[in-house]
């Protein structure tokens, strides 16, 4: 199908639940042409067809674990052909475990973690970004978004993984920002807080400022459409976060030595987050 000039192309990975589901969701019922990479088949198919009636003009699905890089290029290849440029790419697969360095059973989440978190993001911008950067310089410049989280702003105990993940995320995406800032194509960072997803449901401590996460889709995708560099969402955390990051270090490890842990064993669900 030959998408109308004014639908939305959204490219979206963990889109089976948690925040890719909802992004999928609230852009389906603006009209959009969905491409959706997750692992499960079954439960793509399912949400495809939820999406259709939602008002999505087409959803092609693609099952596959973003690792698989060549499988990974080629749904990105098949999506260009069938729509054209997307005008929003979504880095959204992640995962999240418990995990301490000093446990040799732990050093296996940690390489699936950075795996997931860090090259998945890379591996999904990669084949989409001569075509978009071609589009930006033709007036229709894009959107590359990479999820995030808080939890790369300041390293957590017994997180040591997905902290260091997402903070390498997010330095990533500047970078990746930079550039491609003369080519008009814009690289938006989202670092979520506590978002009410499948994945914060095993959390066993507070959360401050948790979002529902229909809500949270909302927000960000008005950050998406202002082509914003880096926000965190829901803002309270954002200025949590701030505070945080210029704690002089004693103070910081003062507060924090204690803090609760996560579960150990690796979430799979997409991007809760925190």
């Amino acid at each position: 199908m030959t998408p109308t000039n004014c639908a939305k192309k959204v490219f979206i990975t963990g889109a089976s639940s948690g925040i890719g589901c909802a992004l999928a969701g609230h852009y389906a019922k603006q009209g959009a042409v969905l491409g959706l990479v997750a692992r499960r088949g079954e439960t793509l198919k399912t949400l495809a067809k939820s999406l259709i009636e939602q008002g999505a003009q087409d959803v092609s699905c693609y099952p596959l674990d973003v690792r698989e890089t060549v499988a990974l290029g080629k749904a990105a290849e098949d999506f260009i052909n069938r729509f054209g440029p997307p005008d929003i790419v979504i880095a959204n697969a992640g995962v999240s475990s418990g995990t301490l360095t000093e446990c040799a059973e732990d050093l296996e989440s940690f390489k699936q973690i950075f795996e997931i978190n860090l090259f998945g993001m890379v591996a999904t911008f990669s084949p989409f970004i001569a075509v978009m950067q071609a589009a930006a310089r033709s007036g229709s410049p894009g959107r590359l978004v990479g999820i995030a989280s808080v939890a790369g702003i300041r390293g957590l105990p017994g997180a040591e993984a997905y902290c260091a993940s997402k903070s390498a995320v997010i330095t990533y995406l500047e970078s990746l920002r930079l550039e491609m800032r003369s080519s008009g194509l814009k690289v938006v960072t989202i670092a979520p807080g506590y978002i009410e997803t499948p994945m914060t449901a095993i959390n066993a401590y507070p959360m401050p400022f948790l979002l529902p996460v229909d809500d949270a889709a909302r927000r960000f995708a008005r950050a998406i459409d202002r082509g914003v560099s880096y926000t965190v969402i829901p803002w309270p955390m954002g200025l949590v976060a701030t505070l945080l990051r210029w704690l002089p270090n004693a103070l910081y490890d003062r507060l924090f030595a204690n803090a609760p842990r996560k579960s150990k064993g690796l979430s799979t669900h997409p991007n809760g987050t925190g």
